[in-house]
């Protein structure tokens, strides 16, 4: 879908648009875990990370929930520099199969001790950590914590030597150092970092200049050399939320990601780099009978991710609701002028629906269904001449 939104938006030529991956591209994986034809994060990255299948919603654990040694540890023993560089938490399931050891993903508290533990050596197992997630370091006692325990995880980073840092202007000034800032933990968000199109990047950097910083930091401070894993995290999100425009721009984010990485690779000659989806969310249909195409560049009108459109409704729920829809949420946020009936009473009735979590991913699924499942893939004419369906969950 990104390939067809660049294509789309540069050129009205049917040749295929290429990204940074395409030149690199030499194979492909099969996914599923050891309990699933369709996998999840976390067995997905303990594949990766310690080369065997295991369960869904396994940490570094193989199918008896015996730890398995993980590439970022053999690094780190090796003499290496060691770094994690997400969007996501730090703590979520990609990043901690690499350097934690738990038998549930959801077991974030653990996993955030794990993360800043040492090895044998007495060394910082991780040396570099950058993304979201502040909240599980935070004692419960604190306001901004999601914790169910008094554990603060900061403090004790704090208290081994690491370095911490949580606002972009600190971020901004690492590249300004000539002193080793290492180990270091950076992060930029109480929860997962902002998708790309609703990111300020006043306070929170971006998946590439995260990785460009991580990349010139490990390489100053390593002669032997470093690892690396960097997680594009909130593509996998969007696809959840049912949401093809933050899912567009967060693609686009990691293109040039990957191509901050090429160009260190090129001045690097003797990089090895591995480039890689662990599975897929979603399952995307393109076009339809009779007319089998799509005009993806009308997602370039959105301005904000549903989830953020959401957050916004739930905030002015005590306003006509309707109104807010129809005069704000449509024309500002989603680039839509001609709405329609239907599409403004699967909103309304989205918000109405009991419970937090179930509302809000209702919402998501209806601010996101109006451009997917709503035939708004249109061509300038007006006429319908695309259709597509972002399941949430249906292939992974």
């Amino acid at each position: 879908m990104a390939r067809s939104f660049m294509q789309d938006m540069g050129t009205e030529s049917h040749e295929p648009w290429s990204s940074i991956l395409d030149s690199m591209l030499t194979g492909s994986i099969r996914t599923q875990s050891s309990n699933s034809l369709v996998t999840d994060s976390a067995a997905g990255a303990t594949a990766f990370a310690c080369g065997l299948k295991t369960h869904n919603g396994a940490i570094a654990v193989d199918t008896n929930g015996t730890p398995c040694g993980t590439i970022l540890e053999a690094a780190k023993n090796a003499g290496y520099a060691t770094g994690l560089v997400t969007t996501s938490r730090i703590t979520h399931a990609t990043p901690a199969s690499f350097a934690a050891h738990v038998v549930d993903r959801d077991m974030e508290d653990l996993i955030a001790m794990h993360m800043i533990s040492k090895n044998a050596t007495r060394h910082t197992k991780v040396d570099l950590m950058f993304g979201g997630g502040m909240c599980r370091f935070l004692p419960q006692s604190n306001d901004n914590s999601c914790r169910n325990d008094d554990v603060d995880v900061w403090q004790a980073a704090k208290d081994s030597g690491v370095t911490t840092l949580t606002r972009r202007s600190e971020f901004d000034l690492l590249s300004q150092t000539n002193q080793s800032m290492l180990p270091l933990i950076g992060l930029f968000a109480h929860s997962h970092m902002a998708y790309t199109i609703d990111r300020d990047s006043t306070s929170q950097p971006s998946l590439s200049e995260m990785t460009q910083t991580a990349l010139n930091l490990l390489d100053d401070t390593s002669d032997k050399g470093f690892f690396l894993m960097v997680e594009g995290a909130r593509i996998d999100m969007a696809g959840h939320d049912n949401d093809p425009a933050a899912h567009v721009h967060d693609i686009i984010e990691y293109w040039r990601t990957v191509q901050k990485v090429h160009q260190f690779v090129h001045s690097n000659p003797d990089t090895l780099v591995v480039s890689t989806s662990d599975h897929e969310t979603g399952g995307l249909a393109l076009g339809i009978d009779p007319e089998y195409t799509w005009h993806p560049r009308v997602l370039n009108q959105v301005t904000k991710s549903a989830e953020q459109v959401c957050s916004y409704l739930f905030r002015t729920q005590k306003q006509d609701v309707t109104e807010v829809i129809e005069d704000h949420v449509f024309p500002k946020y989603l680039g839509i002028d001609n709405h329609t009936q239907a599409e403004l009473d699967v909103v309304v009735d989205a918000l109405q629906v009991k419970g937090g979590d179930g509302r809000h991913k209702a919402c998501k699924h209806a601010i996101g269904g109006i451009h997917v499942s709503g035939g708004r893939l249109e061509d300038t004419l007006g006429q319908t001449s695309g259709y597509t369906r972002m399941g949430t969950k249906c292939t992974k």
